[in-house]
């Protein structure tokens, strides 16, 4: 997602997306090392995600 979709929702649907994120990361991190990811920049896309909406739930408090 785009950071101007995550500006538009509101704080609590921001934690929910930020916890599902983080366990995909956490999934992604246990595949890249246990097995062959298929998407090698998935685990990049992800980290820029939590990132994002991190700094958006900062700016809103």
């Amino acid at each position: 997602m785009k950071a101007k979709q995550y500006r538009e929702m509101a704080a609590g649907e921001l934690v929910e997306k930020l916890e599902e994120l983080q366990k995909s990361l956490f999934e992604l991190r246990s595949q890249s090392v246990t097995e062959k990811i298929e998407n090698s920049h998935a685990v990049g896309n992800a980290r820029r995600n939590v990132a994002r909406i991190k700094t958006i739930l900062k700016e809103k408090q």
